[in-house]
């Protein structure tokens, strides 16, 4: 593996294999001492042109569990600021020896620029690009659902005959870009509910069912229901008239939770707006696995930095 750009590049087989690996970052994890030898003297630049507080504190503690030396960059504060491109600041880091580049960019597609354009050699791994992909978020979701289901069997398993229901504001949403393609490649059934305003337009081609009601999708009786936040910094337009409404509509308020069955799990990519997508009892409940997805996410990029500068060293 060069890169890890989007989910639907990562095969069935592909995708179990690095959720096996984070089994055994996971059992690192759970060690006294967390630090493996196997990265020592490879570097890992974590080039973030968006706030994230989750995302780089997993990429970095991953790093360093893994022995790498960690370059953290910020564009606030950077050249960037003042007006350098992306080009310009990867040759930067190719300059100094950056032996992989974790990026989030608010511009769709720049990790793909970056991994393409030639401007540097190291690996480069997509933390979430615009509004279109996010997919070591997918990984650590799926490696959640896993965990819950499977227990201590988990090495090997795929999610077949899952039920995952992802709800609320698809069209901003690249966990839901990427859940839905990593979700279903390892044989889970997937579906979506939210207004209409907020799915994709071309949401028919995807690998997935829509629900325009709520209540009605819970019905259905799904495994998983996965709340999403509302992404107002994304939004140009009214795409519902009050929060309260939305709340009411498409909120997991308590009497939407208490109708679950105990056997649900609850997930949020985070972060949470308790009284709006979710509420403070669904959220701190023994079928929420918000603090384990967060808890599981170092395991799944030790997993994928293991994976992608192993690979690069063996090409040498």
């Amino acid at each position: 593996m060069k890169h890890l750009l989007s989910t639907r590049d990562l095969s069935h087989d592909e995708a179990v294999a690095l959720l096996d690996i984070a089994e055994d970052m996971s059992d690192v994890n759970d060690r006294p001492i967390k630090k493996l030898p196997v990265l020592r003297g490879r570097t890992v630049v974590n080039l973030f042109f968006e706030d994230s507080t989750r995302t780089r504190t997993s990429f970095e503690t991953a790093a360093k569990r893994l022995s790498a030396d960690v370059v953290n960059f910020s564009a606030r504060g950077s050249s960037v600021s003042k007006g350098e491109s992306l080009k310009d600041t990867a040759q930067t880091l190719a300059a100094i020896g950056a032996d992989a580049v974790v990026i989030r960019h608010r511009a769709s597609g720049a990790p793909m620029v970056l991994a393409h354009n030639g401007w540097i050699d190291a690996g480069v791994v997509n933390a979430g690009d615009g509004c279109h992909e996010h997919p070591t978020q997918a990984l650590l979701d799926a490696f959640t659902i896993r965990k819950r289901r499977f227990g201590a069997d988990s090495r090997g398993k795929d999610l077949h005959g899952i039920r995952v229901l992802i709800v609320g504001d698809i069209l901003h949403s690249r966990v839901a870009r990427s859940d839905v393609w990593l979700l279903s490649e390892l044989g889970a059934t997937v579906a979506f509910a939210g207004p209409p305003t907020l799915m994709p337009y071309d949401i028919e081609t995807w690998p997935c069912t829509v629900y325009d009601n709520f209540d009605a999708a819970l019905a259905d009786d799904f495994d998983v229901v996965m709340l999403l936040r509302i992404q107002l910094e994304r939004m140009e337009a009214a795409f519902f008239p009050t929060q309260r409404e939305y709340a009411n509509l498409w909120g997991l308020g308590p009497e939407r939770f208490r109708a679950l069955s105990p056997h649900t799990l609850i997930m949020h990519p985070g972060p949470m707006n308790r009284g709006l997508e979710i509420c403070s009892e669904a959220a701190d409940s023994p079928q929420a696995t918000v603090l384990e997805q967060v808890h599981n996410g170092v395991s799944i990029r030790m997993a994928v930095l293991y994976s992608l500068l192993s690979d690069q060293e063996a090409e040498r």
